[in-house]
């Protein structure tokens, strides 16, 4: 019987020439490509954070290389980072057998690439157009709600803010009201005492006044309890709201655990009925599937969004796409003329674009929009021919401070009508609202999305930005920021971005390698079956 022989193994065993891991790199890894991408990256603005002498720093080149591969190969941890340079062989390669531990990876991260981490994605993408992957002429755009690293329930909302606020102001001037009424001429600006809008800084006016000029006997025990409690409850409480009011601004709710964090509704969560998280909307710009721009957002709502993200998109290249696709979130009169204004081809549907190709809504005769209008007289027409005529024009504003212009129109006499119950339900004579530029940039968008162009190119919009959201979220597993605070999110999605634009960049490139052998295959394929369907016309032709 022959014995088993076993290759020779010995952990211990040194060799005379030690193992060099760039032969164990394959030529084709993606850590050489981020390693060739990274070394034509400028980072002239990252390296001009570091102060000269002292103690030599890790290079920010390596740290990138490293974190770049990292958020590729879904390791977002700084710490599983760290831990990686000590034993994957493909993070030792990139960090050149250097050894940086999480706080340093972190504090780059964090500090380092604040305010960077555009610079480096712009230049990334603008490599990707050199090598006509992308052509930066059209942008699909949506966004997605991403969970931010705060309590679920440390909420803060501005309504219960104004509202305990209001309550409490009206407990103060009752306060002073009744103190005013105790005291003598000594007391100073007794006029103001009522101000139902007093501040903190007028309250400790206030307090302080009463303290140095009124003496105590003058009030009873009962008031100077009241003045006591003013002092150590009331007037910070009220500093308490003031400060909860500066940090909302224009938002209705914040997160304490991350203030710039919205309480936004979700489409999914940990109790799968819908409910409220602190969150962030992002914002992408995509072509073949692409990432060419990203952009943080503190508002829920898509169309309030749309304005400084072409900014963004038009700072980081200079210049601006020819095309911009979106779906009906985006569809208002500001986006419509935002997008004319800097003559963008949009295709962009509006809220009631699907309705309107309904054939009810076609034959319903009493809707606003299928009404006769004389633009010379500027007049509607009703369905029984009666003349509804412009009374006067409303203003209304956004939420963004877009001002919008309804034109007012009202019927002479309704009343004995025989359609009147088909028509409308109030009572006195019909009024419809009609903002007419509004109804043209609506007509425009029509056109355009139902133009030849327009059919192929929306038709491409759910498999443009939609499945990089769902490759993000559900292949990379990122459904929830680590980092605080909007400037350090921008980052964590950045590199996010980065990751998954190196992905299509390395898949693209593997696709281009095989090329020759899917046009052979294709050609036999186009053969056989030529010779098959000579082959059955032989057939059918002997029988």
């Amino acid at each position: 019987m022959m014995q088993p022989v076993f290759k020779p193994h010995s952990v211990h065993q040194q060799e005379l020439f030690p193992l060099n891991l760039n032969d164990l790199i394959p030529e084709n890894h993606s850590a050489r490509l981020i390693d060739s991408v990274v070394d034509q990256l400028d980072i002239s603005d990252i390296i001009s954070q570091y102060k000269g002498g002292g103690r030599s720093s890790y290079h920010p080149k390596m740290l990138l290389k490293i974190l770049f591969y990292g958020y590729l190969n879904n390791t977002y941890s700084c710490r599983k980072i760290a831990r990686a340079a000590n034993e994957n062989i493909y993070f030792m390669w990139l960090s050149g057998g250097l050894q940086p531990d999480f706080r340093t990876i972190n504090d780059f991260r964090g500090k380092k690439l604040k305010g960077n981490i555009d610079k480096l994605f712009s230049q990334l993408v603008s490599m990707m157009v050199d090598l006509e992957l992308i052509s930066l002429e059209k942008q699909f755009v949506d966004g997605t709600k991403i969970e931010a690293n705060a309590h679920k329930y440390s909420f803060v909302w501005k309504k219960a803010v104004e509202k305990n606020k209001d309550r409490l102001q009206g407990k103060i001037n009752a306060v002073l009201a009744d103190i005013g009424s105790a005291i003598e001429s000594d007391m100073v600006h007794t006029d103001n005492q009522s101000d139902p809008k007093i501040d903190s800084e007028k309250l400790q006016e206030k307090i302080r006044e009463i303290n140095q000029n009124i003496k105590k006997e003058k009030l009873s025990k009962q008031q100077n309890k009241s003045l006591q409690k003013l002092e150590k409850e009331q007037l910070p409480k009220l500093r308490e709201y003031e400060q909860h009011l500066g940090i909302l601004g224009e938002r209705n709710s914040y997160a304490k655990t991350d203030t710039d964090a919205t309480f936004m509704r979700m489409k999914e969560d940990h109790m799968l009925n819908g409910q409220l998280k602190a969150a962030y909307n992002i914002q992408i710009s995509t072509e073949n599937q692409i990432i060419t721009h990203y952009s943080t957002h503190q508002t829920s709502t898509d169309f309030t969004t749309l304005k400084s993200h072409l900014e963004g998109f038009e700072k980081n290249y200079k210049k601006q796409s020819k095309q911009v696709v979106a779906d009906a979130g985006y569809g208002s009169e500001e986006n419509y003329q935002l997008l004319e204004g800097k003559q963008i081809d949009f295709f962009i549907p509006y809220n009631m674009y699907r309705i309107e190709q309904t054939r009810k809504h076609k034959k319903n005769l009493f809707h606003a929009q299928n009404l006769f209008y004389n633009k010379e007289q500027d007049f509607l027409v009703c369905p029984m021919g009666q003349r509804m005529h412009n009374i006067y024009t409303k203003k209304s504003k956004t939420s963004t401070g877009f001002v919008q212009h309804q034109a007012v129109y009202q019927a002479s006499n309704c009343e004995g009508c025989p359609l009147r119950g088909q028509c409308f339900k109030a009572q006195g004579n019909r009024r419809i609202e009609i903002n007419h530029k509004l109804q043209r940039l609506k007509i425009k968008a029509r056109e355009n999305l139902e133009s030849e162009l327009g059919r192929e190119i929306y038709s491409k919009r759910c498999i443009e930005p939609e499945p990089v959201f769902g490759n993000i979220k559900q292949n990379k597993g990122f459904k929830r920021f680590t980092l605080n605070k909007i400037a350090k999110v921008n980052v964590e999605f950045g590199l996010i971005a980065i990751a998954h634009n190196f992905s299509k960049w390395i898949a693209k490139v593997r696709l281009s390698n095989f090329k020759p052998i899917f046009y052979f295959i294709k050609a036999i394929n186009k053969l056989l079956e030529q010779l098959l369907r000579q082959y059955f016309q032989f057939l059918i032709n002997f029988c």
